[in-house]
């Protein structure tokens, strides 16, 4: 199965040497791609350089912060026009750990969506509080809930995509960004009938370089969730 992992950045001069090492160790036979939206801070330009010497990796360099949703677009239709047939998304700052990816990667063969979950049994937060633990857990039940999703942690950004299941998501109209671009993703696979499963994972806060979370990102995702949810609920899914 030929893989492609995508990695976005913005300002990830402290991270990306670091990642591109670690996702070559985890994952030697796949190939990856830096999407980066014009970093000020030389993040491009490291990642050619490391690029370089872990082989297998490009970089698409675009002009402006154009946000997560729209990097992971535009690293699939990369991709796709080059022929991959799955397609990982894994943020740069360690957040997520890539010594999942042999496993993430395999469960692949099998389901066309793999969702890296904190939230079934084996996955786990260790670095956050209680009170925002709980937040995040009872954000992941309302979008289930009013989606009909089935799955416990739909705004996770550590996936394997097929191929098909971008086929069926129809990725290109996929409006939202950060959260909200997760939600909305599970959201058109589980649509789509794609075949979806959960891997326990643990999720780190970065330690170095910073978040790039907002409150306008957290309002997006809950607002799209409720209008779509009303709009299932009335009259049938509609994604506008």
């Amino acid at each position: 199965m030929k893989t492609l992992v995508v990695l976005p950045t913005y300002n990830e001069i402290e991270n990306i040497d670091r990642m591109l090492r670690a996702v070559r160790m985890s994952a030697p036979d796949a190939d990856i791609l830096v999407v980066d939206d014009g970093s000020p801070d030389g993040t491009a330009e490291t990642a050619r350089k490391t690029g370089a010497e872990v082989g297998s990796t490009s970089v698409l360099e675009r002009q402006g912060k154009g946000g997560l949703g729209s990097a992971y677009r535009a690293g699939f239709a990369w991709g796709l026009e080059r022929g991959y047939d799955a397609f990982v998304e894994i943020d740069c700052d360690f957040s997520h750990d890539p010594r999942e990816l042999p496993t993430m990667i395999g469960l692949a063969e099998l389901n066309e969506v793999v969702i890296g979950s904190r939230y079934i049994p084996g996955g786990s937060i260790p670095s956050w509080s209680t009170s925002r633990l709980l937040l995040s857990k009872g954000g992941n039940r309302y979008a289930s809930m009013m989606l009909g999703l089935g799955v416990s942690d739909s705004t996770a950004g550590y996936r394997v995509y097929r191929k098909s299941a971008l086929e069926k998501i129809d990725y290109s109209n996929v409006k939202a960004d950060g959260y909200g671009f997760q939600i909305e993703m599970t959201y058109r696979a589980r649509r789509g009938g794609a075949s979806i499963v959960e891997h326990p994972i643990s999720f780190t806060d970065r330690t170095e370089g910073e978040s790039k979370m907002s409150r306008a990102i957290v309002t997006e995702a809950l607002w799209m969730v409720t209008k779509w949810g009303l709009a299932r609920l009335v009259g049938g899914p509609r994604l506008n």
